[in-house]
């Protein structure tokens, strides 16, 4: 039996995870699509890009200790938020930004990611 619920817990992360990939995807592209400076061209670099927001927002709360969330931490994790959309674009072709369109996707992100239930970025 305990190896049932040992499955059963790993089978909730899996999920767990693809729900995060889809809503941070789905934020992603609502902020890209009303961020000027901001531009993904296609569904790869879309879905590439929500990954490498979520590792970096992983790195950076595993060693700085700061959760890159607009709101979250007020201007630090603003700051955090711009800053790790800004160097996603070096990571995924197809997804560019302005230092400018981070500083706005950074807020827009941080609004629609409290509009839309669980945690994207």
């Amino acid at each position: 039996m305990a190896n049932y619920n040992n499955a059963r817990a790993e089978g909730f992360s899996i999920i767990h995870f693809l729900i995060r990939l889809v809503v941070g995807a789905v934020v992603l592209a609502v902020t890209a699509a009303l961020t000027p400076g901001f531009s993904i061209t296609g569904f790869w670099p879309l879905i590439l890009g929500a990954v490498v927001l979520a590792a970096l927002d992983y790195v950076a709360l595993r060693f700085l200790g700061v959760n890159a969330t607009p709101f979250g931490r007020g201007i630090t994790g603003f700051i955090l938020a711009a800053v790790i959309i800004y160097i996603t674009q070096f990571f995924v072709s197809g997804y560019s930004v302005t230092l400018l369109g981070a500083l706005i996707g950074a807020l827009i992100y941080g609004i629609i990611d409290a509009i839309i239930p669980g945690r994207a970025m």
